[in-house]
């Protein structure tokens, strides 16, 4: 459980949303077998996938998450994906991710967490 109230923990490139003071995830992604598109992950299951710019699919539904919590990882997740295809380093990649978060109206969770922040 986090002692923050909201933010983003990253752990290589998986992540957990901070709701609440409680953490989700976590959330993640991996390449598919054939390495054209890429599989997004909630807690180790697939729950969608991105083939092409016209072809993703996500559903987090069965987890009964919080819409914020939705909403932000659709938003960390979506901006990774488009970084990491286009070839931005991880600097980029975060910088532009806290940005969008911003720009979407979910500045309060445009905050790194780290282990200082548990309780």
């Amino acid at each position: 459980m986090a002692s923050v109230a909201n933010g983003l923990r990253f752990q290589e490139s998986a992540f957990v949303v901070a709701h609440r003071r409680r953490e989700y995830g976590p959330f993640d992604y991996d390449w598919s077998k054939d390495y054209h598109g890429l599989e997004l992950l909630y807690q180790g299951q697939k729950f969608g996938e991105y083939c092409s710019p016209g072809e993703i699919h996500a559903d987090l539904k069965e987890f009964r998450l919080p819409m914020n919590v939705v909403e932000v990882a659709s938003i960390v997740l979506g901006s990774m994906v488009c970084d990491i295809l286009a070839g931005c380093g991880e600097t980029a990649r975060m910088e532009t991710l806290l940005r969008r978060l911003r720009e979407m109206g979910h500045e309060k969770y445009a905050r790194l967490l780290d282990e200082s922040d548990e309780s």
